[in-house]
């Protein structure tokens, strides 16, 4: 058996019939010790550091602070890593620019994606692109952030409005609320694709209904009643507080507009269609919308008021006459 296998050579390299395998010594061994024991170190330091974060935060109410703590854990645990493998496999400073050269190499031609996911992780801490919790639609997903990682990002999805159900990939609820499913996306993607975010600085969106009416209709007490129902369940002036906009416009330059509910006017071939302009909170929209219907329904109901349609009613036919001269006639009027 010795002599099928030998430790040869002052590195007491690894020696199997003669052949003396590249690698195999018993330094090696020692570091490979290392690294398995340093593995080992840097998961039970982890444990306790994110054990710590929990104790620390337990008095701490919101997402991101539990978000940060797991980011804190990651980064620093990465570091611990890289430091150590760094100092048990490259003590010689020659030989760790000489694998760095190497890895580089590498990672321009293998891992590009993987290197611009990693950069895209740095990018999202900024905070400039989304935080957890956020509603986004990234990489053609629509949810709110759930989980950030160093290579992706974790969404729970959530449906389309009917006015987008047709969007790819299509979805079979109809409405902004979760789907189930959850979905990880490449941070890589916020290079490639606009990041839509609903509620980044001004967690509320402007949204709108259109309601057909006869142009017979009263169409004044029409907007009375569809403005009014606005009224009572979308955001208002004095809910929404001037500041939250005064910031958003001092930050993003935008123009002042109209906060509170509005109703627009728009003349069609068949009838007139108003559309209520209002704004509403980032989540709990089809409630909002699902209220306003009920409300308008009703009072146009007890108005006398109708919605315009380009369905027919057929209420009666015109008598029918049967020809004497047909066969099999009797000469009787059928009605």
């Amino acid at each position: 058996m010795d002599g099928i296998i030998r430790l040869v050579g002052p590195s007491q390299a690894l020696e199997i019939f003669g052949i003396r395998l590249v690698g195999f010594n018993a330094e090696n061994a020692r570091k490979l010790l290392m690294t398995l024991l340093l593995f080992l170190l840097i998961w039970g330091a982890r444990w306790v550091i994110r054990r710590g974060a929990k104790l620390a935060l337990r008095h701490l109410s919101g997402e991101q602070a539990g978000f940060w703590a797991i980011q804190a854990t990651h980064l620093i645990t990465a570091v611990l890593l890289l430091l150590g493998l760094a100092s048990i496999w490259f003590d010689d400073p020659t030989r760790l620019a000489t694998a760095l050269g190497l890895v580089t190499a590498g990672l321009a031609f293998a891992l590009q994606r993987v290197v611009t996911a990693a950069a895209g992780y740095f990018v999202i801490l900024r905070g400039q692109t989304f935080r957890m919790g956020d509603r986004i639609v990234m990489g053609g997903v629509r949810g709110d952030v759930v989980a950030l990682s160093f290579m992706q990002t974790t969404i729970m999805e959530m449906g389309q409005p009917p006015s987008v159900q047709n969007a790819d990939p299509a979805m079979w609820v109809r409405s902004r609320e979760y789907t189930g499913r959850l979905v990880a996306v490449s941070n890589a993607r916020i290079f490639d694709e606009p990041v839509y975010n609903y509620t980044r600085d001004f967690p509320y969106i402007w949204e709108e209904m259109s309601l057909p009416i006869p142009y017979r209709a009263d169409r004044a007490r029409a907007e009375k009643i569809i403005l009014d129902a606005a009224l009572r369940h979308t955001v208002t002036d004095s809910q929404l507080g001037r500041e939250a906009l005064e910031e958003m416009q001092r930050r993003y330059f935008l123009k002042p507009t109209q906060i509170g509910p509005k109703v627009y006017w728009r003349l069609t071939d068949n009838w007139l269609e108003l559309t209520v302009r209002f704004i509403v909170p980032d989540r709990g929209i089809r409630e909002v919308k699902d209220a306003l219907s009920r409300d308008i329904l009703a009072e146009f109901e007890r108005a006398g008021l109708g919605f315009a349609s380009t369905t027919f009613e057929i209420v009666g036919l015109p008598p029918l006459r049967v020809s004497p001269g047909a066969a099999g006639s009797t000469g009787e009027e059928v009605k």
